[in-house]
């Protein structure tokens, strides 16, 4: 059972982070109202590094989730 409820715990600490980090890398086209001028919320250069960390989130909990169902496997055979 420990096994499962960590594998439990760390898919869903890292299912949080990568619907944070998604959220965030959407927000790429808002505008932030800077006194006069209009600038965009996220650079091109900050926007390509919420890219590759969103890719590797998702990546990270899918090898996650496997994880878990083989603990749920080795748990309730």
């Amino acid at each position: 059972f420990q096994d499962f409820a960590y594998h439990f715990t760390v898919f869903v600490f890292y299912f949080g982070a990568f619907l944070l980090e998604a959220a965030t890398t959407s927000l790429h086209d808002l505008h932030c109202n800077r006194t006069v001028t209009t600038q965009p919320l996220l650079s091109d250069n900050q926007y390509n590094i919420n890219v590759a960390a969103t890719i590797f989130a998702f990546v990270t909990t899918a090898c996650y989730g496997c994880s878990l169902g083989l603990a749920l496997r080795r748990w309730r055979p």
